[in-house]
């Protein structure tokens, strides 16, 4: 209701000012070119992409706030136990991937190279062994029997040494390049899901967006707010500028960067300011022809801007003077 009736109001204050500078086109333009005018604010409507209910409001109408203070807070409970679950998650699986890097642990490494050192023992005894049989073999001491049933055990023995070592040699490397890669995967999805629980958790505390008057609040502390629905209004300085209707008679003369003075009521001296638009079409055109006396009802759009100085002491909706041909 608040927006609706300071709408009305910039809306009749703007009404009022069109219909005096139509009915002053019916009369010749001045030497010195003063135009009726109006004070415009464009407004930042500054709002959360999330709902929630507002639990803090930092500021208050008629404030003026800095570039990135605070405006306001909302409850944001599921986002923040949302953000520590993802963040937890992420510990784990990051554990994960390095363990997959890694080999066995020093024990079970230790405990393989003692069994591999036990084999070379054996395989060590056995290969004696079989020497020295092979020998009395040769004196036909012993059958040939008892020599093949040695070599059969050097083979094994051989067998368990190779067997052993490619244990120790799996032993000391990670998981297989698949399984990294896999976790690794996981990893950045969560990394991902993190970052976006953030940015949630984040858009819950919103702060201005730029420099200005903190120009209304919608709604109350314990109100619920859907998403996108604005709670601060904000008018930056550099957002409020001057609407001119120009006679047709003045608009050739006034070329954007002119400078103009502004004079406000109440104030003794006027506001320096400058021409930043001028609308290329008419914003009455009378339904006949275009003789010489229709051609000054004709009025053109002309936009002015201030320095943020000058611009906080303009109020949207406020009449204005303005005097064109001024001078630098």
């Amino acid at each position: 209701m608040r927006r609706i009736k300071r709408r009305a109001m910039v809306l009749l204050g703007t009404a009022a000012v069109l219909f005096s500078a139509v009915a002053g086109c019916n009369r010749t333009p001045s030497a010195s070119g003063t135009v009726q005018g109006y004070v415009e604010g464009e407004f930042v409507y500054v709002a959360a992409p999330l709902p929630g209910r507002l639990e803090r409001l930092f500021v208050q109408r008629g404030s003026q706030v800095k570039a990135g203070e605070p405006l306001f807070e909302l409850e944001s409970v599921p986002e923040k136990t949302a953000h520590d679950e993802t963040r937890l998650h992420l510990a784990q699986i990051r554990s994960q991937v390095a363990d997959t890097k890694k080999g066995q642990r020093p024990t079970e490494i230790e405990a393989t190279t003692s069994r591999l050192n036990l084999a070379r023992v054996a395989l060590k005894y056995s290969e004696q062994e079989l020497a020295r049989l092979e020998r009395l073999l040769s004196a036909r001491v012993v059958p040939a029997q008892e020599v093949d049933r040695l070599r059969s055990l050097r083979d094994q023995d051989r067998q368990r040494v190779a067997q052993l070592e490619a244990e120790l040699g799996t032993a000391k490397l990670g998981s297989r390049s698949d399984q990294v890669a896999a976790a690794e995967a996981s990893m950045r999805a969560l990394e991902a899901a993190l970052a976006r629980s953030k940015w949630d958790l984040d858009q819950k505390r919103q702060t201005a967006p730029t420099a200005g008057l903190v120009f209304d609040t919608l709604y109350r502390t314990g109100e619920w707010i859907a998403a996108g629905r604005p709670a601060v209004v904000l008018l930056p300085p550099q957002n409020i500028k001057v609407r001119a209707f120009v006679p047709q008679p003045l608009i050739s003369a006034i070329h954007q960067g002119d400078k103009v003075l502004v004079s406000v009521d109440g104030m003794k001296k006027p506001l320096s300011g400058t021409v930043h638009f001028v609308s290329p079409q008419a914003e009455y055109t009378p339904p006949v022809i275009y003789s010489r006396e229709n051609r000054q009802k004709l009025v053109y759009m002309v936009e002015l801007g201030f320095d943020p100085e000058a611009a906080v002491q303009l109020h949207p909706g406020q009449p204005v003077d303005v005097r064109f041909g001024s001078g630098s």
